[in-house]
């Protein structure tokens, strides 16, 4: 007999809650997942299990043979800077499914992986976003005087962000705090010769951590999945961190004293080597891993993927143009990720996806946009603002895409039930 046939209801309902709320906080990326999975679970135990899901709250429905349906309101914020628990929880639900642990056990491990510290200490996130932001800058401008400028930038960035989470009522106000602090040293240490380029593309690596690229692209696939409230609610909210970003890099300006006419985009000339931007994956992979929390056995099949990801992005780029080979790229990297997925030692596809995801540079666009338009070249920030639009589409329908060729055959699309929304 299964250990599971004989858990009680309350212990299962009290299971699952547990599981849709850690789920839950760790959804930065999307909630798609979260109702196959913990329906499927339930089942396991049982049970039946429904979920109405927003962005920030879920209603589970838990309904055990012979006993009253229980229902329960969960609440949590979205974000995905504890992956190492989203790790963690593949295979502890995978043991539920096959029986080879009953309720008690699971619940006893899902306590210890919430209540888990973080795989790496305060300095060594603080370092991770550091080098998470040096091996995005290349991206902006190949020149070594923006990889200098990021270090400094970047640490300023970096430091503001692990204090936020000594500070937890901090964090609400974060991004405005920190890109007001990048303008601030932007403007009055980096940006006084021109000839290195515009402000906007020296703050912009420091800034790449907190602009919501990564929630843009999530509500983009949700909506073209069918889930359309909480993929609207979260564009809504991607859109107000963007602002917030947006906001700080203009009371920098005003308390400098400097002119909105000074964000102008304009690229300084290359002076990096190829094997320097070769490089550069590796150095944004590493803090990708220390800043978000990854173990570190996970770098070598994270690494492939961005060069994966990079590689079919660059060729299908000269081959069909910027938008195609972004599409082709993000099929190709949630299709490779959701083949990885189904193997038993291998992360959740969450994890997968998000450093390949991150080389995409969906977010910045945005901050160029709207800061272009504040320095008051229309026509600049308006291209940037609809070419994020349009990148922004092709990575969420080319996830989606990719995602449903690599399904194994029978295997059901994710799309909502009737119990989600």
């Amino acid at each position: 007999m299964k250990p599971d046939t004989v858990a009680a209801p309350d212990e299962v309902a009290a299971f699952l809650t547990r599981l849709t709320g850690l789920m839950l906080r760790s959804s930065g990326e999307g909630a798609v997942l979260i109702e196959r999975t913990v329906r499927h679970t339930a089942r396991a135990l049982g049970a039946d299990a429904s979920v109405l899901l927003v962005p920030d709250g879920a209603a589970l429905t838990v309904h055990t043979r012979g006993h009253t349906p229980r229902t329960v309101t969960l609440r949590g914020f979205p974000e995905v800077f504890r992956l190492d628990r989203v790790v963690a929880v593949k295979p502890l639900v995978q043991d539920v499914r096959a029986g080879r642990i009953g309720v008690a056990e699971a619940d006893r491990r899902l306590a210890a992986i919430e209540t888990s510290p973080p795989p790496y200490p305060w300095w060594l996130k603080l370092l991770g976003i550091v080098l998470f932001t040096l091996g995005f800058a290349p991206l902006m401008q190949a020149t070594w005087y923006e990889v200098g400028a990021t270090a400094v930038l970047g640490t300023v960035a970096a430091a503001l962000a692990v204090a936020a989470d000594r500070v937890p009522r901090f964090g609400t106000v974060l991004p405005l705090v920190v890109s007001t602090a990048v303008s601030v040293v932007t403007v009055e240490v980096f940006a006084r010769d021109t000839a290195h380029g515009g402000p906007v593309l020296l703050m912009l690596p420091a800034l790449f951590f907190f602009v919501p690229g990564d929630y843009l692209s999530a509500a983009a696939a949700e909506l073209a999945a069918g889930y359309i409230t909480t993929g609207a609610i979260r564009l809504v909210y991607a859109a107000f961190l963007l602002v917030q970003l947006y906001v700080g890099v203009l009371l920098g300006l005003y308390l400098t004293g400097t002119s909105t006419r000074a964000l102008f985009d304009i690229a300084a000339a290359s002076d990096l080597p190829r094997w320097a931007l070769f490089l550069s994956w590796i150095v944004f992979t590493v803090g990708t891993l220390l800043a978000f929390a990854i173990p570190f056995r996970l770098l070598l099949p994270l690494l492939v993927l961005v060069y994966v990801t990079v590689g079919v992005q660059s060729l299908a780029t000269k081959a069909i143009g910027e938008t195609g080979g972004t599409f082709v790229a993000a099929a190709v990297l949630a299709a490779v990720a959701t083949r990885l997925t189904l193997r038993p030692d291998q992360p959740p596809r969450l994890v997968l996806l998000l450093p390949g995801f991150f080389t995409l540079t969906v977010g910045s666009l945005g901050m160029r946009g709207l800061t272009t338009l504040a320095g008051g070249y229309v026509i600049e920030g308006f291209h940037d603002l609809l070419k994020l639009v349009t990148i922004v589409t092709a990575i969420a329908v080319g996830l989606v895409f990719g995602a449903t060729l690599a399904q194994p055959a029978g295997a059901r699309p994710a799309r909502p039930s009737t119990s989600s929304t």
